[in-house]
């Protein structure tokens, strides 16, 4: 092996040690934030300590057609296929950054006619020409201040926020689903109370209305009754009103057209069961199973390291290329002796004076990374407030929830009492009236209060991250061929 070969792939394998172990720009450093020990909500109605809940929490109701509707959407939601389709385009981008750590190969080929001018000095003296040629062309850029490895590290960690991205829009669509079941079955089941307040104050009104015709009330109390029927009549459109608009929204949820549910939601159901308790782990949980809080993490480190990007183009660029191939002016010759084209050696290219474009460019990223960590920080904040709100209005409602079923327990007897004492003669018939109206009131309340908490829970799942969702075992039109 001659000397000049020899010193020559010494130098390409210094080169490329270089390559492998330099790269310019800051390194990431992921940030530590001083997290608070414990909740400030008491451990209580419910709330313990320990690992939170992972995976399906929604299964913990122990409502077969609720699993149903939530496996539904994960798979069929119209927002979760978006999400898919932009966790495809930062997997392909991330194989666009890696492309460029490896050779580039171009083949080519043509056949040009020439002829030179005659009226310059020389061209009467040259032939008109024929060339017919086909070559491949390579070039690989050395990487030698880690541009392209910056470049690669920055959509490795887009992909890995475009994928917590995508959990946190499962997390979103499935106590979505969660919440509005609750409330569709809360509607029936106030469309229920109210149903049977309407047929006991008929009952009244019968009874007032024979006692009119007897002579023994004043028509004022017959006046009185028929307005309380009617008002408690009036309320029916709007709780059959809010039971339509939940199961509309149920059907979008589920990627289908409004009124497409399964009839088996249009009958009146039990609310869902709630678990007796609900571990709530710690503050620095979040920074594990909040997804959003994942997601601008990774992407304050994909800024960090776009820096590194702006950084290596300040700096000089090494490239290898070469060109193999033939050419000849008959096309019979191109595969002849003698035709072939031979080419190898670097190339350097540096910018050496932009105005401080490049310079600029680097500080501007800087800034860019500094506003990431800033949304990481207020993301991370925002999530121990949505945890504590959640928790306290859980909490508070099922206290707010003990006193309204003591009220409806002693509104109801109260019905009883001023329909007997008015029987007897020993009350008004306006005492009748403000207990029905009492009790219609109450145990629309607690039905209100009950779905409450139901969606308090969920609000406290979602707060805390609800576990890693699973991916959606099939999805409709594009997301289908989505990578895992």
């Amino acid at each position: 092996m001659s000397a000049l070969p020899f010193r020559r792939a010494t130098t390409t394998l210094v080169l490329l040690s270089l390559a492998a172990c330099a790269a310019v720009g800051p390194d990431y450093t992921p940030p530590e934030p001083l997290l608070p020990a414990a909740w400030q909500q008491p451990r209580t109605a419910g709330l313990i300590d320990g690992v939170p809940l992972e995976g399906r929490f929604w299964r913990t109701m122990h409502d077969p057609v609720l699993d149903d509707l939530v496996e539904r959407a994960l798979a069929r939601n119209l927002d979760l296929r978006s999400a898919y389709a932009r966790l495809a385009s930062a997997q392909a981008l991330r194989g666009v950054a890696a492309a460029e750590r490896w050779p580039a190969f171009d083949v080519r080929g043509g056949f040009e006619d020439r002829q030179e001018s005659r009226n310059t000095p020389f061209g009467a003296f040259i032939p008109r020409t024929n060339i017919h040629s086909i070559a491949v062309d390579a070039a690989w850029e050395l990487d030698l201040w880690g541009r392209v490895r910056r470049s690669v590290e920055a959509a490795d960690r887009e992909l890995e926020a475009t994928e917590a991205e995508l959990h946190a829009a499962a997390l979103t669509v499935a106590t979505e689903v969660v919440a509005t079941y609750v409330d569709l079955r809360a509607a029936q089941r106030r469309l229920q109370i109210a149903q049977a307040n309407l047929q006991l104050q008929e009952q009244t009104l019968g009874l007032v209305q024979a006692r009119s015709t007897a002579g023994l009330v004043v028509e004022r109390d017959v006046a009185q009754a028929i307005t309380n029927v009617e008002s408690t009549r009036a309320r029916l459109p709007s709780i059959e009103t809010e039971a339509i608009v939940a199961r509309n929204r149920l059907s979008v949820l589920l990627g289908q057209n409004p009124g497409e549910l399964p009839p088996a939601l249009s009958a009146p159901a039990a609310m869902p069961e709630l678990p007796a308790s609900i571990a709530v782990g710690v503050p620095a949980d979040l920074l594990r199973r909040r997804p959003d809080v994942h997601a601008a993490e990774r992407n304050f480190a994909a800024a960090v390291a776009r820096i590194g990007i702006a950084e290596g183009e300040r700096y000089p660029r090494f490239s290898i290329g070469g060109t193999l191939g033939l050419a000849a002016n008959a096309a019979n010759d191109v595969f002849t002796k003698g035709s072939d084209i031979v080419a190898f050696g670097p190339s350097l290219r540096w910018n050496l004076f932009d105005g401080g474009r490049l310079k600029n460019r680097v500080r501007s990223l800087e800034a860019d990374a500094e506003v990431a960590q800033v949304a990481y920080e207020r993301t991370l904040l925002l999530a121990l407030e949505e945890s504590e709100n959640a928790m306290t209005r859980f909490v508070q409602e099922q206290v707010r929830r003990a006193s309204l079923r003591r009220a409806a327990a002693e509104a109801r007897r109260a019905v009883e009492l001023a329909r007997s004492q008015y029987r007897a003669g020993l009350s008004d018939f306006q005492a009748v009236i403000d207990s029905e109206r009492t009790v219609a009131q109450i145990e629309d309340d607690l039905v209100g209060s009950d779905a409450a908490i139901a969606g308090g829970l969920v609000a406290v799942w979602k707060a805390l991250g609800g576990g890693v969702l699973p991916a959606p075992d099939a999805v409709v039109g594009s997301a289908e061929s989505a990578p895992r």
